[in-house]
């Protein structure tokens, strides 16, 4: 059973407060889906990583614990910001190895499949993530939690304390953003800096 998303909001309003007790209760309450969360990002990474989840669950709470200037809004948007920084702490070290691996967006449309590989299409969107964040951001935690967590419909609609409707919704009118754009080819000047 996943925790009370009240209490939640609560504790991360006191940990951004300075409260080190918070700190502790919001990792206990919120460890068993950080796990989940790690074991997601991993499904993609090699057999052999370097990484451990658990090292990547201690190494993105770190990161989260230094961002002293963030307004926690719910549990919602602590997980899509944790998803994003264990995305991001493989993404290094993997790039360090010079060996980055990306999934495709599965439903691509055909011209952008045939104009750009697998780890094209990862890099452009990856490349997109912050116009998509400032036009809606609710869409870049949609598109994190399914994507790139690969949860299903109702754990992502659970995780942003959406109904699954709206959710649904939410999916489709983020990846129509995200093909329009790849299709105007929008994406064409970030990505380079990436390779």
């Amino acid at each position: 059973m996943s925790p009370d998303q009240g209490d939640v909001t609560v504790l991360l309003r006191r940990w951004q407060d300075g409260d080190k007790h918070a700190e502790e209760q919001l990792f206990q309450l919120l460890l068993p889906e950080l796990r989940k969360i790690a074991g997601c990002c991993f499904r993609r990474e090699r057999i052999n990583h370097t990484l451990q989840p658990t090292a990547l669950i201690n190494e993105a709470f770190l990161r989260l614990a230094a961002l002293k200037k963030i307004e926690w809004q719910d549990r919602g948007y602590f997980l899509a910001l944790s998803a994003r920084i264990m995305r991001h702490i493989l993404i290094d070290a993997a790039r360090s190895r010079g060996t980055v691996q990306f999934s495709p967006l599965d439903d691509a449309p055909e011209l952008v499949q045939r104009q750009l590989t697998p780890r094209e299409v990862e890099i452009a969107i990856d490349s997109m993530l912050d116009d998509l964040e400032a036009e809606f951001p609710l869409g870049r935690k949609v598109y994190e939690l399914k994507h790139v967590l690969g949860l299903t419909d109702e754990e992502a609609a659970e995780a942003l304390g959406l109904s699954l409707r709206n959710l649904q919704r939410e999916w489709h009118d983020t990846r129509k953003w995200i093909f329009q754009r790849m299709l105007a080819g929008g994406w064409k000047h970030e990505s380079k800096t990436t390779e």
